[in-house]
């Protein structure tokens, strides 16, 4: 091109060098991202500043450069085939973008819609861009504690909608209305005012307008005394439809949906695949939305470096407003408080966080999805610092940063279930020195105490003080916390995590008059459906039913959440899917060990009047001569009478969690130890046994039901040698074992020596067998029960699962 061609076109030489710039700049920016996210190694705060600034200043730069390229783009006549955007959900997106940056300098953007679903003329992209120029103008030339109006309207008679931005800035002088579309003009009050710009987002947007037929005006706001621009579209004509196409043709949905960690993404995703048409609000009060709270510990630990990861989908992106605008076609309200539930009127009364506007929104189905809290006793209710919960991202950054103080090195948990036992590893992986204060007999409730005994010793093997039957009176400290005083003594302390369970967030819902169940959780029925039929709930807040037992429970896990979510979408959208309730099925990781449970524990199940039969089995998780084999504890608990399977758990190094789901399938099908036994289940070294553990257990279960088998619990045993009763506690392991560890009174008789050494023991005494795995001891009893000993019985889980202090 020559140099005249540039004089007569200007818009073409800017084409030119933008086409040069596009790439390189997306380079810099994937560069200072990649940065940004650490992945070139840890930032401090004195470096991440200039770099956060280094990419906001790279992203005006692209935003400039397309829109210069949509400029060239719209006048050639491209882009006329794009599919016709939505009028309220692009003026929607608009909206929410620009919010949070508006609050900054407490600037109101008040939406009003007064618009019927419809489309325009004009692509998606193209007419969101054109609305965020006019909104970037609006904020950039309005004073702080201003307002910025959109208004957007349709039912026109000829045929075209109408979009309205209004602002209180400074206005456009009357002798510069003519030019204000020009490529890089910009007004004299403009090019003197401090804020950036080169002139050509109006310009932009007078383009991309025009060249889908409508056009757009400026002028002076009469009530906002700023400038006021109009866009006018013209509305897509939608081919005619008979009057039966007519009548089958639902109308398209107002959802909003309270809540936007688990449950409610989960929704708002599932419907708009189901009905992509549907109006989807999502209302979420935090800063972040979609997080995966189950890996907070792992970001705590550092195991999990970078903050984002944890709010990305799987392929990388990021869950935030914009991915959910964009990819999802949800309007997403974070920073927002849902107020009110108006039922009679089927609206939600919100607050913006930043601003305080406040906002009625309508909805023809809602979702409550609103989540828990967490559990804090009004004794332990404090403002001193370093003191956290661990419910959301705010308290994990704070807990982060606490452990980054050299001093912040002895840490008191109070509660060791599910929350508290998932953060220990975390803060012993930072080096800290981690007390466990339990106010019940044993940490875990999740599974039965000598299950959860076997999990303390081994916690307490990694040098995690743990403190069961102690009860919390107080936290104490002049501005940081200083000691935990219990019932039990004082324990000193840098920082504590109060893990005291969590309570489902219904206060809301409860004002409205919907009904909760005996649980304290909102009542749902399978469909997910509240005591209003137009109401639904999901996740935390939300009662559900239990498989085995048939009685409503409260059982907060993050999988139950995006499953119900989607069950209660489907539901929304018109379908008629059901939530068949839960077993309790959790895993969780302990250092080395997995820990699982699903179905019922031991007294769960006695209190429920089942005969219960349970067994304890330890095991190798694969093939033994396979270098990865690793112990795995089980224990299975049956019904006498059905021979039904009522519940598993399983600790150890071992793979569980497979062993776990097994159990799972077999609970949700009814199945009995004798079907367990003979699954077909895969057999390969690197994967399992011959017979899988969860076989081996079930025939195990078997040979007691059966009368085959006589077993002792490790724990019923250490009762009564602490009682000194009169029996025979007969080890058959090899001499080299016994000497290595052994049990208190244990007599020893290696199970290959065991037949000719029979005249050694006594026939009119109880004899307990035990080995390392009961394997042995197990040979050993039916050898015994042959050659007439009346009373023999076999230690369940031999050493392996003995959890008491053992003689080296």
């Amino acid at each position: 091109m020559k140099e005249k061609d540039f004089q007569n076109d200007p818009l073409k030489f800017a084409s030119l060098i933008a086409h040069q710039l596009q790439s390189p700049l997306n380079a810099i920016s994937m560069a200072l991202q990649n940065v940004l996210a650490e992945y070139t190694g840890p930032l401090s705060a004195q470096q991440r500043g200039p770099l956060e600034r280094a990419n906001e200043r790279c992203d005006q730069a692209i935003g400039s450069v397309r829109r210069m390229l949509a400029i060239i783009k719209a006048g050639a006549g491209q882009g006329a085939d794009e599919p016709p955007a939505s009028l309220a959900g692009v003026v929607r997106q608009a909206h929410a973008h620009h919010v949070p940056e508006a609050a900054k300098r407490d600037i109101a953007i008040l939406l009003d819609l007064q618009a019927k679903p419809c489309r325009v003329k004009l692509g998606e992209a193209a007419f969101l861009e054109a609305l965020n120029a006019l909104l970037n103008n609006a904020i950039k030339y309005t004073p702080d504690h201003g307002q910025i109006r959109i208004l957007a309207t349709t039912g026109h008679a000829d045929g075209f909608v109408r979009v309205v931005l209004s602002d209180s800035g400074i206005g456009i002088p009357e002798a510069n209305l003519g030019r204000i579309f020009e490529p890089f003009y910009r007004t004299p009050t403009a090019r003197k005012s401090s804020q950036p710009g080169i002139g050509l987002g109006l310009a932009f947007v007078k383009s991309v307008v025009e060249a889908a037929g409508g056009t757009v005006g400026v002028g002076h706001s009469a009530d906002l005394g700023g400038a006021e621009f109009a866009l006018e579209l013209p509305a897509v004509e939608e081919a005619a439809e008979t009057a039966e196409a007519r009548a089958g043709r639902e109308p398209s949905l107002r959802v909003v949906i309270i809540g936007g960690v688990t449950a409610g993404p989960k929704a708002a995703a599932k419907i708009i695949r189901l009905k992509p048409d549907t109006d989807v609000t999502l209302v979420e009060s935090g800063s972040v939305m979609s997080y995966a709270g189950c890996g907070l510990p792992y970001y705590v630990s550092g195991v999990i470096r970078d903050q984002r990861r944890l709010i990305s989908s799987p392929a990388g992106v990021v869950r935030d407003p914009v991915f959910f605008r964009n990819v999802m076609n949800v309007h997403v309200m974070n920073q927002t408080e849902a107020v009110e539930i108006n039922r009679a009127n089927k609206q939600v009364h919100v607050r913006d966080g930043l601003s305080g506007h406040e906002a009625w929104l309508p909805y023809d189905r809602l979702l409550i999805a609103t989540g828990a809290s967490a559990v804090v006793p009004s004794i332990l209710k404090t403002t001193l610092k370093n003191v956290f919960t661990l419910h959301g991202m705010r308290d994990a950054e704070g807990i982060r940063s606490a452990l980054a103080d050299p001093l912040a090195r002895d840490v008191v948990i109070v509660g060791g279930g599910l929350i508290g036992i998932e953060m220990t590893e975390a803060l012993v992986l930072k080096g800290a020195r981690v007390t466990i204060l339990e106010q019940r007999p044993y940490i875990l409730p999740m599974l039965d105490a000598d299950m959860a005994a076997l999990v303390e010793r081994h916690m307490e093997s990694h040098g995690v003080r743990i403190a069961t039957r102690t009860t919390v009176l107080s936290l104490e400290g002049k501005e940081a916390v200083s000691s935990v005083v219990t019932d039990k003594g004082v324990f000193p302390t840098n920082l504590v995590i109060l893990a005291c369970g969590i309570r489902p967030n219904v206060g809301m819902a409860t004002a409205a008059g919907l009904e909760l169940g005996e649980t304290g959780a909102l009542r749902v029925d399978p469909f997910m459906r509240t005591s209003d039929p137009d109401i639904y709930a999901a996740g935390d807040c939300a009662e559900t039913m239990h498989r085995l037992t048939g009685r409503p429970c409260y059982i907060p896990l993050g999988s139950t959440a995006t499953k119900q979510g989607r069950v209660a979408a489907v539901n929304i959208c018109g379908g008629q899917d059901q939530f068949p309730g839960v077993l309790g099925s959790c895993i969780c990781k302990v250092f080395e060990y997995s820990v699982g449970r699903t179905g019922l524990g031991e007294e769960e199940a006695r209190r429920l009047g089942y005969e219960v039969v349970t067994v304890l089995v330890p095991g190798l998780d694969r093939a033994h001569y396979m270098p990865a084999a690793a112990m795995l504890l089980l224990k299975m608990v049956v019904d006498r009478r059905t021979r039904r399977l009522l519940g598993a758990q399983a600790i150890g190094p071992g793979v569980a969690d497979k062993r776990i789901d097994v159990a799972t399938m077999a609970l949700s099908a009814g199945r009995t130890v004798d079907d367990l036994a003979n699954e077909d289940l895969c057999y390969a070294p690197p994967y399992s046994t011959v017979m899988d553990n969860i076989s081996t257990a079930a025939n195990v279960a078997r040979n007691k039901l059966d009368g085959n088998f006589e077993g002792v619990a490790a724990a019923d045993v250490h009762e009564r040698l602490a009682r000194r009763d009169d029996f025979v506690f007969l080890d058959v392991r090899t001499p080299e074992e016994h000497e290595q560890q052994r049990l208190p009174r244990a007599v020893l008789i290696p199970l290959g020596a065991l037949r000719g050494r029979l005249s050694e023991l006594p026939k009119d005494k109880e004899i307990v067998i035990f080995c390392d795995l009961s394997l042995r001891a197990y040979e050993a009893a039916l050898m015994l029960k042959a050659a007439g000993f009346p009373a023999v019985r076999v230690m369940e889980g031999g050493m392996a699962m003995w959890p008491f202090e053992k003689v080296e």
